[in-house]
């Protein structure tokens, strides 16, 4: 498909560009209700988006279409003639697609060193593994093993591919009371650890049943606020958004190189580097989907905001150079050990309903379905409260776990506390 898609292209008169950018998915799935295995499915499917461009009038239009298994050669060129229409009514600024490079890449995985129906039956073992909690359960699961082959093609010389692997484990953890409470957990990864898998499960069946047993604190708290992997990889993910291209370019940045982040700080300063590739991370790629070769790039070293990152369209605009869309985000660990965390009481945020990060509003906050609230001594599972906070004095005052972690797109500290952020 993606060779006759090729060859109509070529042939395809008053477009200046094109790109070819194709997925082919193949997936073993298993799918339990409660440890009873319902379901195996096995899928191999192409995902194909073709992008025309033509340039008119000193400016360069852009449109995109999906080709589907179902299309002929005539439905091919239907779809094109009317990409074309729709990019010369497109009006942006010139620019160059990327050239001349081609490549094959494998992403490191010990996924390969398994046939998929085996990796998927080992993945399930280890999470029922941990379904040990009294009067809980795994009341749902299901089990994705994917192989991910990725290619791009350009007309001005870009050929590339690269094989990808990652799995993703869904359950519904249950604990059963006078009433039944539910969680939902998704879990990715690329590299099987069965202890890793085991671990991770029973952390969401200690959870469930902690937020079975969780009641609204019976007075207001009043400690430093922990946020873990999670929380962070959207709280420092706002920040690097800030430092992109395209934000300076259509000038929706707060922040400029330069620019000072975490002004009056007096705790852990922030170094963080925008990557191509994490190793555990399901983001990680060699080429973006235009077939950019990643560059890793570090944009903010000790709290300063020290340079851009970004695709090939805005880098040329700002006469930068691309460092293409890079996925993962590293960011260094600091310097708060486990016994210093542990020398008074805190607030830790277990589950959130989401964090809201406001950099213009200077804000930060969001409502915490499950916490602990460390007395000193153990963590007392909490409900019913919200946090709430100046972003600019969270920043400020702090300080990063100094053991690390991986969690989808993001590689840093495992936790981070703060000061000054107020429980309510």
């Amino acid at each position: 498909m993606r060779n006759r898609i090729i060859d109509i292209l070529k042939n395809t008169s008053g477009i200046s560009d094109w790109r070819v950018l194709s997925t082919r998915t193949e997936s073993t799935e298993l799918f339990f209700v409660h440890k009873d295995l319902e379901t195996v499915r096995s899928t191999d499917t192409t995902d194909i988006k073709v992008s025309v461009y033509v340039a008119h009038d000193g400016a360069l239009g852009e449109a995109t279409f999906s080709v589907y298994a179902s299309f002929g050669d005539e439905q091919i060129k239907e779809e094109i003639e009317k990409a074309k229409k729709k990019a010369n009514i497109i009006a942006n600024q010139p620019y160059s697609l990327p050239e001349n490079e081609q490549g094959e890449y494998v992403s490191a995985s010990n996924f390969a060193n398994y046939k998929p129906h085996e990796l998927a039956s080992l993945i399930s073992n280890a999470c029922f593994e941990a379904d040990n909690v009294e009067n809980g359960s795994i009341n749902a699961l299901e089990i994705f093993v994917y192989k991910d082959i990725i290619k791009v093609t350009n007309s001005r010389g870009i050929d590339k591919s690269q094989v990808k692997y990652r799995a993703m484990v869904e359950a519904i953890p249950t604990f059963n009371g006078a009433e039944s409470v539910e969680l939902y957990e998704q879990y990715n990864f690329t590299e099987f650890d069965r202890k890793l898998v085991v671990e991770e499960i029973a952390k969401k069946m200690r959870e469930v049943k902690d937020r079975y047993e969780a009641k609204p604190p019976v007075a207001k708290l009043s400690c430093p606020v922990i946020l873990d992997a999670p929380e962070l990889e959207q709280l420092i993910g706002n920040y690097v958004g800030e430092l992109g291209f395209g934000a300076l370019y259509q000038h929706s940045n707060s922040f400029s190189v330069g620019d000072d982040m975490q002004k009056n700080s007096c705790g852990d300063r922030l170094t963080v580097t925008m990557c191509g590739e994490v190793t555990g991370s399901v983001r990680s790629s060699a080429f973006d989907s235009d077939g950019v070769t990643l560059v890793d790039r570090k944009i903010i070293e000790n709290g300063k905001a020290v340079a851009l990152w970004g695709g090939t369209r805005y880098a040329q605009y700002l006469g930068q150079v691309a460092t293409g869309n890079l996925g993962c985000i590293s960011v260094e660990c600091g310097t708060l050990t486990n016994v210093e965390k542990t020398s008074k009481p805190y607030f830790r945020c277990a589950s959130m309903s989401g964090l809201q990060v406001e950099i213009r509003n200077d804000y930060i906050g969001g409502e915490v379905r499950l916490g602990y609230y460390f007395d000193g001594e153990r963590e007392i599972p909490v409900t019913g409260i919200s946090i709430s906070g100046k972003l600019s004095t969270a920043l400020a005052n702090m300080r990063l776990s100094n053991e690390a972690i991986t969690y989808e797109s993001y590689n840093g500290p495992k936790c981070a506390i703060f000061e000054g952020i107020e429980i309510v």
